[in-house]
């Protein structure tokens, strides 16, 4: 069982990533497929995905034996390039003693032994691998991924607004609760207890990881909290999405059009010169949205503005600032 403890200050500074991490998303991905996690439905997936792999992301499994990543491979960059440099970061003492951790002793292995002794050329070795295995295992279907992590965003923010944070966090991982400042996860193995202690807690969901959750505790860092996501299966590039076409089904495509416009504020007029539609027009596509919570709507004098809301920001498909 996990044990994740909570101070009300943790309460304060829990959050969910607001974007998917691509070197996280990998990590996960690698560890389902070498480890044979999800069973028969991951099958077909593992399969292309093993197949797939060029040489050279042969690194990545010397660094990973036995599914033992050493910590140090969590981070939460934006990007392939932002993560790396997040992970050439890590102290020299904590690189050590990960790799010790996951080998028992200094490593036998030429590039990771240099890895161990802080070698540019075996930081290098280890970039070249992750590039190489994003490329071939996420790159194809990213822009999926992305979709279901806004989406994942889009029904935690509401949920959270609905019915708190604490609610929330059990509705993430079936089976969890949260008792007296402690949410625990009886089906995770090991036991484990984290306390939090003040450090607070980013939550991020994972689409290639079937078991959860995973955790990623670094000292005088929030913890990260993965867990399983999205349909049950990985995505694939041809997996069901939120695409502009669908939302333009439901909303239609000028209201469609009006919401990414009002992402800044714009007047009845102006609205209406944008959609090239007339003001009566422009007026009735705004208080539609309005009457939706996705847009807003202010008098000053005779003059209305209308903006979009942050509801209306994660429904058109980018991000509040």
């Amino acid at each position: 069982m996990l044990r994740v403890h909570f101070t009300a200050k943790d309460f304060a500074r829990t959050r969910f990533a607001p974007r998917p991490a691509p070197l996280q998303e990998l990590h996960a991905a690698l560890t389902t497929a070498v480890t044979q996690s999800g069973g028969p439905l991951f099958a077909p997936w593992r399969g292309r995905v093993l197949r797939s792999l060029p040489a050279g992301t042969g690194p990545l499994a010397d660094l990973v034996p036995a599914g033992r990543p050493p910590s140090f491979l969590d981070v939460l960059g934006d990007t392939v390039a932002d993560g790396f440099e997040q992970i050439r970061a890590t102290s020299p003492g904590l690189v050590r003693s990960e790799l010790e951790r996951v080998y028992g002793a200094v490593p036998a292995r030429g590039w990771i032994r240099g890895l161990h002794a802080g070698d540019e050329t075996a930081w290098r070795t280890l970039h070249r691998a992750q590039r190489a295995a994003y490329e071939t295992v996420l790159a194809p279907v990213w822009s999926v991924v992305q979709d279901l992590h806004r989406a994942e965003f889009t029904r935690y923010a509401l949920a959270v607004a609905e019915h708190g944070v604490a609610a929330t966090l059990t509705g993430l991982a079936p089976g969890s609760r949260l008792h007296e400042g402690v949410w625990e996860w009886p089906a995770a193995a090991p036991a484990r207890d984290v306390c939090l202690d003040g450090r607070g807690l980013v939550v991020l969901p994972t689409f290639h990881h079937p078991a959860g959750p995973l955790l990623q505790d670094a000292p005088g860092h929030p913890v990260v909290l993965t867990y399983p996501a999205g349909p049950g299966i990985p995505p694939t590039a041809e997996g069901p999405v939120a695409s502009t076409e669908a939302l333009a089904a439901v909303l239609g495509r000028t209201r469609l059009a009006a919401l990414r416009l009002l992402a800044d504020p714009h007047t009845t007029t102006s609205l209406a010169r944008a959609l090239h539609v007339s003001n009566a027009t422009a007026s009735s596509h705004a208080a539609a949205l309005r009457s939706a919570g996705l847009t807003t709507t202010t008098r000053a004098g005779r003059s209305v503005t209308h903006q979009r809301t942050a509801l209306g920001t994660l429904v058109a498909g980018a991000w509040p600032p």
